[in-house]
């Protein structure tokens, strides 16, 4: 951005560009650990309540891990 583009953005917003990016990145992992809480528990009661195997328990748990994986190396390198 040039620096017209920055100071705009923060008499518009109050705040920087970098601070912006920050919030949004954590903003996306709270949505995603949540949704993996959330996922991860309603895989767990069926599994418990055996309506589904452990494979696909683990499927579950092994698809969250792995897309909390990607995330983590494309928005935090």
């Amino acid at each position: 951005m040039t620096s017209a583009q920055i100071s705009a953005f923060q008499a518009n917003s109050s705040m920087s560009p970098a601070i912006m990016a920050t919030v949004l990145v954590g903003f996306v992992f709270a949505v995603l650990l949540l949704w993996g809480a959330w996922a991860i528990r309603t895989a767990y009661v069926g599994w418990a309540e055996n309506r589904i195997n452990q494979r696909q328990f683990l499927g579950v748990v092994v698809r969250f891990l792995a897309m909390y994986l990607v995330l983590t190396f494309f928005l935090l390198s």
